[in-house]
């Protein structure tokens, strides 16, 4: 039987990788869908990696789920300016 914890690390390999395929999409698409499963897929391997105890990979994870939080933020900044101007 599978550890939860390498379920939990597939989901989120799955979900980075659903995330990274959805990057070349329309902006509406990316904007909704790439940086939630990215953000997701993170998580899940940031609990992986501190399940296994591996410091580098514990920061790496840690680093990438900030680095996703940032792009969805930006993006999502870029789209409300943009929603604003078109109201003026």
């Amino acid at each position: 039987m599978m550890d939860i914890f390498k379920i939990v690390a597939i989901i989120g390999l799955i979900s980075i990788i659903i995330g990274n395929l959805m990057i070349y999409r329309k902006k509406p698409i990316r904007r909704r869908f790439t940086y939630p499963f990215l953000i997701i897929g993170g998580i899940c391997l940031e609990i992986y990696s501190i399940h296994i105890g591996d410091l580098i990979f514990i920061i790496l994870q840690g680093v990438f789920i900030i680095a996703s939080i940032y792009g969805l933020i930006k993006i999502n900044e870029r789209y409300v300016k943009h929603v604003l101007k078109d109201l003026t």
